[in-house]
């Protein structure tokens, strides 16, 4: 069991997926209408969009108004009965709720507790707040788009949410790991600068790996402006010859053979330094063929080589439509959905969607009589706004 303090993408995003393997994911929401992300973008109903849907299925939603004596009452009678306890506020926030660490492993000693937001708390920026733009501009993410493009730009997806979410999914398994052989829970701090600089530096460390430093970070052949969609007669598509093997048969298919005599082609440390050149030779005859002569061409050549995709056109795409990749459902209030599926597939333990994603408190009473409240103070916490739930609510 999961207690899911998070909001937006991060958190919920990590949790789900944890729930998608099959943890009781309980999702702690605040008045008045709880996780922000149930009204960020499109929505048949209030409090119910396609992005909360799609981040936060296999959960039940527990409404409390913390701020009420009762309902911190109610989380803490929750706390003992849990694995995991997920929280993406400023720690001094949650601090002076009364839920940080020493107050959670006070309640449960093996509780595996997890804070992740903005900054590590062992550095000066540990006060700071932050949100999935903020982190894509100070962990060098954003500036890569210069030496590209020549301007600053953000990454039109919310990387870092997603990328941290991800990491936080692992550190729970991990955690829950070492807990399963030792008996020992712990604090586990997933912070999103230090996450998203580790992945970033991962290729763009380049000579910054050495002391002292002997070449410039950033790994050219990704910031090169010319690795792009190359043109064809009618679209675009990713041709990237890699190995030799790719490059001899690419420069043969379009007949020049020869240029892999070329000094400034023949081998792979040549080639990271003549980048530009390659792709510039790529974009210049990409032209004369159509998108599907080529995957034709690169496909009887073993060069990978797909078409660029319009995201309008995923659900239509062959590949996804064969695995499965979209699963139509229907919730209870929502109507007909169509939610993307875990993409991990597992032999003896595979995961799946068993809830839909939950109208807000809508498991309230239920989770009460679960840990042992009666009618009559179910009916009371109610009341007072303690604990509130979603009159829409199934």
């Amino acid at each position: 069991r999961v207690i899911d303090v998070t909001t937006v993408l991060l958190g919920p995003y990590g949790t789900q997926m944890l729930g998608d393997m099959g943890a009781d994911i309980i999702k702690v929401e605040g008045p008045p209408t709880g996780d922000i992300a149930r009204n960020m973008g499109t929505s048949r109903n209030v409090n119910m969009s396609g992005v909360f849907l799609n981040a936060n299925r296999n959960k039940r939603s527990l409404a409390l108004d913390l701020k009420q004596d009762e309902a911190k009452e109610v989380l803490r009678r929750l706390i003992p009965t849990a694995d995991v306890f997920v929280h993406n506020m400023r720690p001094n926030a949650m601090a002076a709720l009364g839920f940080d660490y020493e107050a959670v492993s006070a309640l449960k000693s093996d509780i595996v507790y997890v804070g992740a937001y903005g900054f590590g708390q062992g550095g000066p920026y540990a006060a700071k707040p932050a949100y999935d733009d903020a982190i894509q501009a100070s962990s060098g993410l954003a500036s890569l788009f210069k030496r590209q493009q020549g301007a600053a730009q953000y990454v039109p997806a919310a990387m870092a949410d997603k990328i941290v979410g991800l990491t936080l999914s692992q550190a729970v398994a991990f955690a829950l790991l070492h807990k399963e052989r030792t008996g020992e829970g712990q604090f586990v701090e997933v912070p999103m600068l230090e996450t998203m600089v580790s992945y970033n530096l991962v290729e763009h460390i380049n000579g910054g790996a050495f002391d002292p430093q002997i070449g410039e970070m950033g790994y050219q052949r990704v910031v090169t402006p010319s690795r792009r969609p190359f043109p064809t007669k009618d679209g675009f598509v990713c041709i990237l010859p890699y190995s030799d093997r790719h490059w001899l048969k690419f420069f043969t298919a379009v007949g020049r053979p020869e240029l892999m005599d070329d000094p400034r082609f023949c081998s792979y440390l040549a080639r990271v330094h003549t980048i530009d050149d390659l792709y510039g030779f790529i974009a210049e005859v990409t032209p004369e063929k159509t998108t599907d002569e080529w995957l034709e061409l690169c496909g009887e050549a073993e060069i990978p080589c797909m078409p660029i995709i319009d995201i309008e056109d995923l659900m239509e795409d062959e590949h996804l439509k064969a695995v499965g990749m979209f699963e139509k459902h229907t919730h209870p209030t929502e109507g007909e959905t169509i939610l993307v599926r875990p993409p991990v597939t597992y032999s003896k333990t595979p995961g799946g969607i068993r809830r839909h994603a939950p109208r807000f408190g809508e498991n309230g009473p239920e989770m009460l009589r679960e840990l042992g409240y009666d009618e009559a103070a179910i009916d009371a916490l109610l009341t007072a706004g303690a604990v509130l739930s979603d009159p829409e609510a199934p």
